[in-house]
Formats: C-alpha cells, sequence, structure tokens
C-alpha cells in the first residue's frame, strides 16, 4: 500500500469521530470571506494543526451569501459562526436579532461547529442591557433547542478605562447572566485587546486567576479567548506568539484566541506572521498533543476540481 493510500485510510477512520469539541481550538477570525477564496483555503489548509475558523457574519447580510465562503472553508477546518459583531447588535430590536439567528441556523445547522449567539455582550455600547439579555437568551435557546453547540463572547475589561462599572465584565455576569446559561454553555471565551486597554500585558497567572474564576461561574462551559489582536504592526508576531503560548490549567482550557486579523496578516500563506502562528501552534501540538489532525489530510478525501 502506498503512501497516499495508507494517509487516506487514516483520515477516513479518523475524521468521523472528529470533532471541535474533542480538541483545544487553533482559532481565527474571517470578516471578509468572499475575497481571496482560494488563498484561504490553501492558508487554512496548510497549518500544522487543523484551524477553527470564526467567520463574522456581516450585518444586513443575508445567510445564504456566505453558502460559498463556508463550503470553501469547511473541508479544512472547523466553523465558529458569528450571529453578529457586538458593533451592530444594538441596531437589531430583540425580535430581529432573534429571526437574523433562526435565519442562520436554517442555512447552516450543518456546517457550523459552535455558535457564538453574543459578541462581547457586556460592552457598553451593545445597547439596553435588557434588551442584549433578551438577545441572547433568546439564540441561546434557538441553537440549543436544535441541539447545537454554543458560544458566548464576552469582553475583558478590568484593566482598560470605562466609567460605567455595571459593564465590567464580572459584574455583568453576575447581574445578567441566567442560571440557566451559566450552567449551560458549552464555550465561554472572552476578547481582549492590549490596544484598547493601555496596553496592559497581564502575566500568565493573571490570565489564570481569571479563568479560575469564569470556571467558578460556568463550571461546565470550555473557556478561551474568543478575540485578540493588535492593529501595530511591529507587534503582531509578539502578540501572536504571547497568546497562542498561554499555558492555563485546567482542562476546561480550550485556547481559542481568534487572531481578528488572519485574512489581512496570514493570507496568503507566503505571509511572515502566517509563517509566525504556524510556528507557535505547532510547537503548542508538539508540547501537549491536544490540537486536530492537520487539515492537509482532509483535503486528500476531497474530489479533484
Amino acid at each position: 500500500m502506498n503512501i497516499l493510500a495508507i494517509l487516506i485510510l487514516l483520515t477516513s477512520c479518523l475524521c468521523v469521530e472528529e470533532t471541535v469539541a474533542d480538541t483545544k481550538i487553533f482559532g481565527v477570525t474571517i470578516d471578509d470571506p468572499w475575497q481571496q477564496q482560494a488563498e484561504t483555503r490553501d492558508a487554512l489548509s496548510s497549518h500544522a494543526v487543523k484551524p477553527t475558523t470564526r467567520i463574522v457574519f456581516d450585518e444586513n447580510v443575508n445567510a445564504s451569501e456566505y453558502r460559498d465562503a463556508v463550503s470553501n472553508i469547511k473541508p479544512v477546518s472547523f466553523i465558529m459562526g458569528e450571529i453578529l459583531d457586538s458593533y451592530y447588535v444594538s441596531d437589531l430590536t430583540v425580535q430581529q436579532y432573534l429571526d437574523r439567528t433562526e435565519q442562520y441556523l436554517d442555512e447552516f445547522a450543518g456546517s457550523v461547529d459552535i455558535w457564538e449567539i453574543g459578541n462581547e455582550v457586556n460592552g457598553d455600547w451593545l445597547g439596553i442591557i435588557t434588551d442584549v439579555k433578551a438577545k441572547i437568551e433568546g439564540a441561546y435557546s434557538l441553537v440549543k433547542d436544535r441541539g447545537l453547540t454554543t458560544a458566548l463572547n464576552l469582553y475583558y475589561n478590568k484593566s482598560c478605562y470605562y466609567d460605567k462599572p455595571e459593564h465590567e465584565m464580572f459584574n455583568w455576569i453576575n447581574n445578567n447572566i441566567s442560571e440557566e446559561m451559566k450552567n449551560g454553555l458549552d464555550y465561554v471565551f472572552f476578547s481582549y485587546y492590549e490596544d484598547d486597554c493601555e496596553g496592559v500585558v497581564h502575566t500568565e497567572a493573571e490570565w489564570q486567576q481569571v479563568f479560575d474564576s469564569l470556571h467558578t461561574i460556568f463550571p461546565n462551559s470550555k473557556l478561551g479567548f474568543g478575540e485578540i489582536g493588535t492593529e501595530n504592526g511591529e507587534k503582531k508576531a509578539e502578540y501572536m506568539q504571547r497568546y497562542y503560548s498561554l499555558d492555563i490549567n485546567g482542562d476546561y482550557f480550550v485556547g481559542g484566541y481568534f487572531w481578528w486579523y488572519y485574512k489581512e496578516d496570514c493570507v496568503p500563506k507566503t505571509t511572515a506572521l502566517w509563517n509566525t502562528l504556524d510556528t507557535v501552534v505547532t510547537r503548542e501540538y508538539r508540547e501537549n498533543n491536544q490540537y486536530p489532525l492537520p487539515p492537509v489530510l482532509n483535503l486528500l478525501l476531497l474530489p479533484e476540481h
């Protein structure tokens, strides 16, 4: 039996069982999946471990417009679908938010592995808190009713300047997340941008304390970073290395990270930052062996185009 045949046999056996829930998450974010589709798929498929691609479903865009993009990415990556970026949540009524959620569920229930029901939900720019609660609780129920996987993304702001303490992440969680969601969410993530928080770099021990505190509140959820990045080109490699290599103790920690600028920084795969990201994730894989198989193996099973 030749090497190609062995790889195909191995992949066919392993990929049947492989799900994102089984693995530590190597996450990246794509907010414009329509452009450079071939280059994006090549970049994702060439990583040493299989990524989870977080697709930002843009405002005022019908779910059907993402069919080609999702079909392009799905063979080489797990997918997390972000219902709506936090910046636009206040533009929708509660019913409009739920209608949007149902539309995307109808379109991609079989393709999206994780549904981000709310993005940076404690931010003070999302509108009236009672409306935000109704939106995420309704979206949570819609996803759970279909037996699908839920994720909530918060905004870590303890080190940031803010004048509304009710929006500090832990205050907001304690006052606004239902007991059902505290016990039932599959994933709880949070965004952290040093650029927004006076450049504060937290130590690994400080992050450990944050995640341990979250674990106390969400005892059944897997935890990680839901969004990171920087616009400072000179610091991008440093940021990637710092966050993707964090060693947080606890079976609940799954990494995530979801670098916001993946399309900008890592497509095509010939960019220096693609190599930086792949190098750090490969090193983490070799050290803990918890990441999924390289996506290139999945490509061996696809028909030729």
